[in-house]
């Protein structure tokens, strides 16, 4: 009957399908395994975009005539690849002789090139000197921050902006208000002391004169105190 039901023919393996210590590994290992067969967190954008132009980089050094690597790259090389994209580039740059030149919205078509506009050059060798240092790059020998990049980013800002007639204006941060309450602190009491000599005159009456002159003497550095604040 076994072999015909083709269950197992030792009687002492029937029924033991777990033994309950060994649940709790077992359950365990299949837990583990879930957890490291889930996918892992896709890379941010910023990320994806900085491995993309690293890339494209590296593959513009082995097309270089002659190749070069990246140990003999300099900042000179940096610009070069920057003139190379802007055969890519979407931003209309009107040169000196255009009847555009400096306008901000030409009303019809011209032949002037197509570039790179500033803002994506100067964000994009923001993201290669940062993936040079995480590919093991020394931060000193950065061809990215060298100082003939950062005068060529420049001089594309100022020559892009006065030929488009769009003037680069960088964000200034607000300052807080600063408010000075010397003035109000030292009129205050004088305020309240002539007040006080206010009504000891009208309380006085005809007592004399001595009242009057004492409430005088007060009052007036009341005056001159105030006088000085709203100065």
């Amino acid at each position: 009957m076994d072999s015909a039901s083709g269950g197992p023919s030792d009687p002492n393996s029937v029924g033991e399908e777990a033994p309950p210590a060994a649940t709790g590994p077992t359950t365990t290992t299949t837990a583990a395994a879930s957890a490291s067969s889930s996918p892992a967190a896709p890379p941010s954008r910023y990320e994806s975009q900085k491995r993309r132009d690293w890339n494209t980089f590296l593959q513009y050094l082995r097309n270089h005539k002659p190749p070069l690597t990246l140990a003999r790259c300099s900042g000179a090389h940096v610009i070069e690849f920057l003139k190379y994209l802007d055969q890519f580039g979407k931003t209309k740059v009107h040169n000196q002789g255009c009847p555009y030149f400096g306008h901000p919205n030409p009303p019809a078509p011209c032949a002037c090139p197509l570039k790179q506009a500033w803002g994506s050059l100067d964000a994009l060798i923001g993201r290669l000197r940062a993936a040079y240092e995480e590919n093991g790059g020394r931060p000193e020998s950065n061809p990215f921050g060298a100082r003939a990049v950062r005068i060529y980013l420049r001089e594309v800002r100022e020559g892009q902006a006065k030929a488009r007639g769009i003037p680069y204006e960088k964000k200034k941060r607000k300052r807080p208000t600063t408010v000075t309450v010397t003035g109000n602190v030292s009129a205050g009491p004088s305020i309240a002391a002539a007040q006080q000599g206010g009504d000891a005159a009208a309380s006085g009456g005809g007592d004399g004169g001595s009242t009057g002159q004492t409430t005088t003497a007060a009052a007036a550095p009341a005056a001159v105190t105030t006088t000085t604040a709203a100065v």
